[in-house]
């Protein structure tokens, strides 16, 4: 496995990050043995590194998966919270879960732009003080917008930038692919530590994934890159290419074998951009939400792209 410092942090990260979105209640809903023992696969291939959050509700299986290992292991959670003692709930609720003393990097989760970020300040000043006595060591936002990079690259107090960004450009917001790279190098430049997100496009890439990886592994500020997975070959998948070696074929094989379902957040909009798009029919409106009908869906993904919410996803 590769490592990079995570800019003025002193934080050495593998450049893979276990996303761990995808093992918890949200998407594939692991029990928590199996869950635990995938993260462990991954912290004992090398990787170090784990990107998780409050909605998530995966401290858990991490705090299982590390018990009694030895070696480091690098925690990134986040937060809606926009005051003080939303902050402090938050913070200390993952402290208690993951049973650990500090969080390496608390973020606020999904920042638009400066004017949201400043309207988050109460929970980035209530950091600031959690910072001090050791309960965090770096601060940072995770964002979909490239106006969310730069409003961020201009707040002393973040040292973590986390955004989206991938091959097809899949789910940025206000801008597209250059204006995310422009914007990246901008925070990069400001001292920044950045890894990113969404590599695959929610799923929308797995047909591209060497291509896809080898995209975002060339973006030279990003020092991780957090990525999904859900078992034990996508694991040893993702460890390969992210350190340079050939994925034996039988990895490959399996990987590829693996079922896949599309999968509509609970946050969908009801906008109905998605049903325009699906020439098989398989999606329709269902209470104000879109819905998926899994016998007709081919999973080709082509509705993900003209989600506005970036709500659409195939795990």
């Amino acid at each position: 496995m590769q490592y990079r410092y995570l800019a003025r942090t002193g934080m050495r990260v593998s450049r893979l990050c276990f996303g761990a979105l995808t093992i918890g209640p949200l998407q594939a809903n692991l029990p928590l043995v199996e869950g635990a023992r995938i993260i462990r696969t991954a912290l004992e291939a090398g990787v170090n590194f784990i990107d998780t959050a409050e909605l998530y509700r995966t401290y858990s299986y991490i705090r299982e998966a590390i018990r009694g290992y030895q070696g480091e292991v690098i925690i990134a959670s986040k937060c809606y919270a926009y005051t003080s003692q939303g902050m402090q709930d938050s913070l200390e609720l993952a402290l208690r879960e993951l049973k650990r003393d500090y969080i390496d990097i608390f973020m606020l989760h999904e920042q638009e732009s400066i004017l949201t970020i400043r309207g988050h300040w109460e929970a980035i000043e209530y950091l600031s003080q959690a910072k001090k006595k050791g309960l965090v060591r770096a601060i940072g936002i995770s964002t979909h917008h490239v106006e969310g990079v730069l409003g961020a690259a201009s707040v002393p107090e973040i040292e973590i930038i986390q955004p989206l960004v991938n091959l097809s450009g899949i789910g940025i917001k206000g801008g597209n692919i250059q204006d995310m790279l422009a914007a990246i190098h901008n925070a990069a430049e400001a001292g920044k530590g950045l890894y990113g997100m969404k590599a695959l496009g929610g799923g929308n890439l797995l047909e591209r994934p060497e291509e896809a990886f080898a995209f975002i592994l060339s973006i030279p500020e990003f020092a991780s890159v957090a990525v999904g997975m859900s078992t034990e070959e996508e694991v040893a998948y993702n460890t390969c290419l992210f350190s340079g070696k050939a994925v034996p074929e039988e990895v490959k094989a399996k990987v590829r074998r693996q079922p896949r379902r599309l999968h509509i957040e609970e946050y969908c909009c009801g906008c109905g951009e998605c049903l325009a798009k699906c020439s098989s029919g398989a999606l329709r409106l269902n209470e104000g939400k879109a819905v998926v009908d899994h016998q007709l869906c081919t999973r080709c993904g082509y509705c993900s792209p003209v989600c506005p919410d970036f709500c659409i996803k195939v795990i």
